[in-house]
Order: C-alpha cells, then structure tokens, then sequence
C-alpha cells in the first residue's frame, strides 16, 4: 500500500506543497485534519480509543472520528469519509469550529464537526479498540481524573466546543 501523501500548510493554512504522512509527523510540518463529535439523542457523546497500533497515541480516547484530509478535500466531504470508515455512519454533519495549528493537535489545522444520531455504531477495529456513548459528567470525569489517556487534541477541541453556545450542549431530555 502507497504510504499516504498530504497537504503541507504554513500558518495561515495556505497549501505550501506536499510531503508524506510519516516527513509531515517526523518534522511537525502544519497540515489538516477534521475531527467529528457524534451525540445521540440524550445528548451523550460517543468517544473511540484509538488502535494500540497507532503511531500517534495509541490506546488513547479521542474524539469520534477523525483523520487528515486528503489533498483537495473538502473539510467536509474529509469528515464525512472519517465517519464513514471509522464509524459506519453516515449524518448530517454541521462545521462547529476551526482550531489553528498548535502542538496539541500534532500542528494539524482542525475542522470540528457534529452530529447527532439515534442509530447503532460499529467501529473499524484495525483503527479503533473501543467505543462508546458518554454523558457529559462521564466526559468531564475523564477529562479530569484520566487526562493522560486522552488525546492532547481532544482535551483541547472539547474544551473549545464546551464554549460555544450550541445546541448539542443543550439539557438532556
């Protein structure tokens, strides 16, 4: 299998040219990826522990689903593909926030996404060990009692969309 090629971005997020996925991690080179909160209905959040195979922290939780977008994708269509082969799903996905390059995100410039979803998640198991809905209070205990088996980027991309005034933070019925 062709190792994967991305985008290479400088600090306004312009394409700057192209490098492989391993040169862009070894070097820190600036580049994108998209990430996807998934909620269900009672407002949980469904967090996945990546792979132990993983290069960047494995056996850690992350976000739902997350991954670089290919050269030209759209942020969007780079997420729906994310969830897609991460998750199964496929939802309405609506772009919450962007989050500039930094070493919490391994200088990956980030598109978040959400969606809410009432159906079943079977996830990829060569990406991820373990999955599941959390309540707020169960995040927010991970979060704070667990923080080094969570993702940098997911610590940092939560307590950006915690901030927002949105409607997938609202009470749960």
């Amino acid at each position: 299998m062709a190792e994967e090629i991305l985008e290479v971005v400088d600090e306004a997020n312009r394409v700057i040219g192209r490098a492989t996925r391993r040169e862009i991690h070894e070097k820190g080179l600036r580049h994108r990826s998209v990430h996807v909160l998934v909620f269900n209905p009672r407002g949980d959040l469904y967090l996945q522990k990546r792979s132990p195979t993983k290069d960047q922290h494995p056996d850690h939780w992350d976000t739902s689903a997350a991954g670089h977008s290919a050269p030209g994708e759209t942020p969007l269509a780079a997420a729906q593909r994310e969830l897609e082969e991460e998750l199964g799903l496929t939802a309405d996905l609506v772009h919450v926030l962007d989050c500039p390059a930094c070493p919490e995100t391994g200088w990956e410039f980030v598109s978040l996404f959400a969606a809410r979803t009432d159906r079943s998640i079977t996830f990829n198991r060569e990406e991820i060990s373990d999955g599941g809905f959390f309540s707020p209070q169960q995040v927010t205990r991970l979060l704070a009692d667990e923080k080094e088996k969570v993702t940098p980027g997911f610590r940092l991309l939560y307590d950006r969309f915690q901030r927002l005034p949105h409607p997938f933070l609202k009470g749960r019925p």
